[in-house]
């Protein structure tokens, strides 16, 4: 099984709706399995044993043995401020190792994100989590817009990759956002296998 890491922080369940449908797509391809986890939020970092998670966590906490044995990351997190949430980053942070022994080149990668609102910074936060990526010298894959729905949704999703939009009235993902995260793993997974021969 091509194993492919969903990677992601979620605080009110949205970015982990994403992750889950991702995680579909995913394993739509065959031979592919999603592996989905999360990071510790940092509150608990101090409190936290090797093997403990919060007691909000969905999924197991990520170690540093599911980079070296995914052969492609989905990485997600909610829009801070532009930017992605700091328990994600403080995640990336400690991959020094990784990127010294280049764990992660040319595995593809890709992103992404909800906010609570349309323009509240969802391109910069899916180009955020891009940058360490590319430094640990993986292959970004987008939506590209030969997926129909990139056209005419007015929800989320964009060619950086899928997104969410939570106003206070649609906590759930509309049907657009669902297809385009979807779309998303899918295209992940297929280009994790066609690098793998």
């Amino acid at each position: 099984m091509t194993k492919v890491l969903v990677l992601y922080y979620s605080l009110h369940g949205n970015t982990r709706q994403l992750a889950r449908h991702i995680g579909r797509g995913i394993e739509q391809v065959d031979s592919c399995e999603a592996v989905l986890r999360t990071v510790a939020d940092i509150s608990t970092l101090t409190t936290m044993t090797a093997t403990s998670q919060p007691a909000t966590a969905f999924d197991p906490i990520v170690t540093h043995d599911d980079l070296k044995q995914c052969a492609a990351i989905a990485m997600g997190s909610p829009v801070r401020f532009g930017n992605m949430a700091a328990p994600l980053k403080h995640f990336l942070d400690s991959t020094s190792s990784e990127w010294l022994s280049g764990t992660l080149i040319d595995k593809p990668a890709c992103v992404f994100t909800s906010s609570s609102s349309l323009h509240g910074g969802q391109e910069t936060t899916l180009q955020s989590m891009m940058l360490p990526l590319l430094h640990h010298g993986m292959l970004i894959v987008g939506i590209p817009y030969s997926e129909p729905l990139l056209h005419t949704t007015h929800h989320g999703g964009t060619p950086y990759g899928a997104s969410h939009v939570n106003n206070g009235t649609n906590k759930q993902l509309h049907p657009d956002e669902i297809a385009l995260a979807q779309a998303i793993g899918r295209r992940l997974a297929t280009t994790a296998c066609n690098l793998n021969g």
